[in-house]
């Protein structure tokens, strides 16, 4: 009887946390779904208990919640799952996870942290796993603001070279695995000494302003990035895109850019401000690292300097 009502006790405080709560039997089915999951998630208890459904609370598509890894003895697949997570330290046997979800039930996406744990009976037997949730949302949200801050190019508002430091390596990663083109373009702006000479710095800085707005409005895709590489040059990084097709970007920046007239008489070219454009474009391998591309963009700007600015070209690898 003791056994009994201390059951029952335990149910009735899982209920009443004010912590987004739900317990899953050694089954993988809802025996729990507390009032603060349903007001959490928007999905009323009786639509989850008993059933193994309760992934439709967090996912538009099936998947495990954390509480079913471990029922199912799948925590291998967390690297695979989650954003973060932790796995048991010598001092306890719980898991923590963090992820972006969809709540359908709010039509919310939401970051949300999870802890779940194992529930063992006095022979050691797996009885239940109980998962708890925050939302993390505004938490995540000012980090990865702050984390963005820190990318960004004061006086342009392109992206830096400490964002391109950081992406060259997963994009690059994702063309090795795609066996796809990966393309990168270096541009400079022809004579930009002379033209701070000639103008000032103040004058120089509205320029790079004017320049980088222009390159940034150039682009059609959502993944293809203009980042300030220092100074007056400026890299393009573009997954996904064919030589021929790289060389046609460049060549429209540089165009759109003439076609501004700003004016440089110190320039030894034209009477306004022009580009030199270097392009790179290949399918790389996994022995070559990432920075190689941007090697060849770099001589390929040589030679577009060499051959007398104002001018775009390609290389590619030479292997």
């Amino acid at each position: 009887m003791a056994n009994e009502q201390e059951y029952q006790f335990a149910i009735n405080l899982m209920e009443h946390l004010v912590t987004a709560t739900f317990v899953l039997d050694r089954d993988g089915k809802v025996i729990i779904w507390n009032r603060a999951c349903e007001r959490l998630t928007g999905i009323a208890a009786k639509e989850v208990l008993g059933t193994g459904n309760h992934w439709q609370a967090f996912y538009r598509e099936a998947r495990p919640c954390l509480a079913d890894l471990i029922v199912q003895h799948r925590t291998e697949e967390l690297d695979e799952l989650y954003e973060f997570h932790t796995k048991p330290s010598m001092f306890g046997n719980g898991y923590q996870a963090e992820n972006w979800c969809f709540l359908p039930g709010v039509n919310q996406r939401v970051y949300m942290a999870f802890d779940a744990g194992p529930i063992f009976n006095e022979q050691g037997q797996l009885i239940a796993v109980v998962e708890t949730m925050r939302d993390m949302t505004s938490y995540k949200s000012l980090q990865s603001g702050l984390e963005r801050l820190v990318e960004i190019d004061e006086l342009t508002g392109l992206s830096n070279r400490r964002y391109l430091n950081e992406h060259l390596e997963l994009e690059w990663a994702q063309a090795v695995r795609k066996q796809d083109y990966f393309s990168l373009v270096l541009i400079d702006i022809d004579y930009f000494k002379q033209y701070n000479d000639s103008y000032g710095h103040q004058a120089g800085d509205e320029c790079l302003k004017t320049v980088a707005k222009c390159m940034q409005d150039s682009l059609a895709r959502g993944t293809d990035m203009v980042v300030r590489y220092g100074g007056e040059e400026f890299c393009i990084m573009l997954p996904g895109v064919k030589p021929d097709h790289a060389v046609r970007i460049a060549e429209r920046i540089r165009q759109n850019i003439s076609k501004l007239q700003l004016e440089h008489k110190a320039s030894q070219v034209a009477g306004h401000v022009t580009l030199s454009c270097g392009v790179a474009s290949l399918i790389p391998s996994g022995e070559m690292p990432a920075e190689e591309i941007i090697r060849f963009a770099d001589d390929a700007l040589y030679q577009a300097k060499a051959e007398g600015r104002n001018r775009t070209v390609k290389i590619g690898s030479p292997h």
